[in-house]
């Protein structure tokens, strides 16, 4: 399943830093590793895991590798995070319903 693919990726904290990094915007390796407390090659490793889990896209620009948030490759993650929201917005719909029919009732 592919967000599992996403979860394994993002459970190393380095890798989380390089996509929040890309929050900002589309950035080269330099700019990224410049950032962060990694050399620029294990920033390079990090981003292919990223782009192997499909959370980041890649563009050449002559030399440059320039990096990118993938939005597709976030929408599995974000669809199996929101059934948990989904589950909770429900069993505090279904509190609040029991509330209110309790009060009317009373």
């Amino acid at each position: 399943m592919a967000y599992e693919t996403a979860l394994a990726a993002l459970a190393d904290p380095t890798r989380r830093h390089v996509l929040e990094a890309l929050r900002e915007g589309p950035r080269a390796v330099s700019a990224i590793a410049a950032r962060l407390p990694v050399s620029r090659p294990a920033v390079s490793q990090h981003l292919k895991v990223l782009k192997e889990a499909g959370l980041v896209r890649e563009e050449r620009q002559g030399t440059r590798h320039i990096y990118e948030i993938d939005p597709n490759g976030l929408g599995p993650l974000r669809a199996w995070l929101d059934q948990f929201w989904d589950a909770a917005l429900d069993a505090f719909k279904a509190e609040v319903e029991a509330d209110e029919k309790k009060g009317k009732n009373e």
